[in-house]
C-alpha cells in the first residue's frame, strides 16, 4: 500500500507540475476575428476565407472564431486597410495593388511580365523577396501573414483579336485606377482609361470602353462574355492577394494566438493557389464554350510589349528601391537558369 500510495503522490505531484506548463502552451482566450474580403462567398476568395476560419478554429479548440465577411460589405480594400491600421478590424484579404499608397514597395507585383509562370511567382512570393517587401507592413500598421493567388491577368476587347502590339493601338481600355497599369498600356498604344470595377460590365455594354483585363475567373463570373468577343492569352501582369492583420491587435496576441493564425494562413495558400488555379483553367474551357473567340500571344509579341515597357520597369525599379528590383531580377535569372 506504501508503493501505491507513494506513485499516486508522484503522479498528483507530476501533473500539479505540468499544469501551469500545459496552460502556458495553451495561451488561448476566446476571441471574435473579423476577417474582411471583397469577392462572394461561393469565389475561390470565399471558399480559402472559410479554410483558414476552419483551420483557427481546429486549432485553437473552438476557442479563436473567425467571422467571414465578405462581397465587399466592410467596404473596398482600401477602406479595411484603414480600419486594420485603426484596431476597428483584425483581418482581410485583397489585392497588393491597393496596398502601393502605403508601403511602396508592394509596386513591385505590379511590373508588367515580371514572371514567365505560377512557379516563378510562388518561389518569389514565398521567398526572401516575398519575405521582405511583407516585412514593410509593419511600421504602417499592418501584419502580412501570406500571399494568395488572384492569378495572371489576360486581355478582353470588342473589336479584334489582340495578337501583337499594333492590335492594341487606339483600343480603349479599362484599367485599375493604379499609376502602373495606366503608363504601361498607354505605352502600348492602347486608349488606357481608369474606371473602378463596379462600373465595369456597363462601361463594355455602351461602349464607353472597348476592353478591360482580368484573371479568366473574374472574366467568367462577371459575365463579360456576354460583351466581349476576344480573350487574348496575354498573361502580362500576375496579380497577388494579400492576407494582412491589424497590427494593433495582433500586437495583443499571445505567441499561442499568433502561431495558430500563422499556421493556419501558411495552410490556407496551399489550399488557395490550388483550388484557383483548377477553377482558372475550368474557367478558360467555359469562356470558349460560351463563344470568346481566344488566341494566345506568341512568346515573340510578349518579348516585344516588354520591350515597350522599359521605361515604366525604370520607374518601378525606381520607386521600390534599386536595391530589392535587382534582387528580384536575380533570383528570377536563378530559377530560369535551373531549367
Amino acid at each position: 500500500m506504501n508503493i501505491l500510495r507513494r506513485s499516486l503522490v508522484a503522479v498528483a505531484a507530476t501533473a500539479a507540475f505540468a499544469a501551469p506548463l500545459l496552460a502556458s502552451a495553451q495561451d488561448i482566450k476566446p476571441r471574435l476575428i473579423r476577417f474582411g474580403y471583397g469577392l462572394n462567398e461561393q469565389s475561390n476568395q470565399g471558399r480559402a476565407v472559410k479554410f483558414f476560419a476552419e483551420q483557427v478554429e481546429k486549432a485553437s479548440g473552438g476557442k479563436m472564431k473567425v467571422r467571414a465577411i465578405g462581397a465587399a460589405a466592410l467596404g473596398p480594400d482600401t477602406q479595411m486597410q484603414q480600419a486594420l491600421i485603426g484596431g476597428a478590424q483584425e483581418m482581410m484579404v485583397g489585392s497588393t495593388a491597393t496596398l502601393v499608397g502605403i508601403t511602396k514597395e508592394m509596386a513591385l507585383w505590379d511590373t508588367p511580365f515580371l514572371f514567365n509562370n505560377v512557379k516563378e511567382a510562388d518561389a518569389l512570393l514565398d521567398g526572401p523577396v516575398g519575405q521582405k517587401v511583407m516585412a514593410k507592413l509593419p511600421e504602417k500598421g499592418l501584419v502580412g501573414l501570406t500571399y494568395w493567388e488572384n492569378g495572371f491577368r489576360n486581355l478582353t476587347n470588342s473589336k479584334r483579336p489582340v495578337t501583337k502590339l499594333e492590335d492594341l493601338e487606339g483600343v480603349k481600355l479599362r484599367v485599375m485606377q493604379n499609376n502602373v497599369f495606366l503608363e504601361s498600356f498607354k505605352s502600348l498604344g492602347a486608349n488606357a482609361v481608369p474606371l473602378p470595377f463596379s462600373e465595369l460590365f456597363s462601361a463594355l455594354e455602351t461602349k464607353t470602353v472597348d476592353g478591360q483585363e482580368n484573371p479568366y475567373n473574374t472574366i467568367l463570373s462577371s459575365k463579360f462574355y456576354e460583351v466581349q468577343k476576344y480573350l487574348s492569352v496575354t498573361n502580362h501582369v500576375y496579380s497577388p492577394w494579400i492576407v494582412t492583420v491589424s497590427k494593433k491587435w495582433w500586437d495583443g496576441l499571445s505567441k499561442d494566438e499568433q502561431k495558430i493564425l500563422q499556421d493556419a494562413a501558411n495552410a490556407s495558400r496551399a489550399f488557395e493557389r490550388q483550388d484557383t488555379r483548377a477553377e482558372a483553367a475550368k474557367a478558360l474551357g467555359d469562356l470558349k464554350a460560351k463563344g470568346m473567340q481566344i488566341n494566345e500571344l506568341s512568346p515573340t509579341e510578349a518579348a516585344r510589349m516588354r520591350d515597350k515597357l522599359t521605361r515604366v520597369n525604370a520607374s518601378i525599379a525606381a520607386n521600390v528601391g534599386m536595391e530589392l528590383w535587382q534582387e528580384t531580377q536575380a533570383e528570377l535569372a536563378k530559377l530560369r537558369a535551373k531549367k
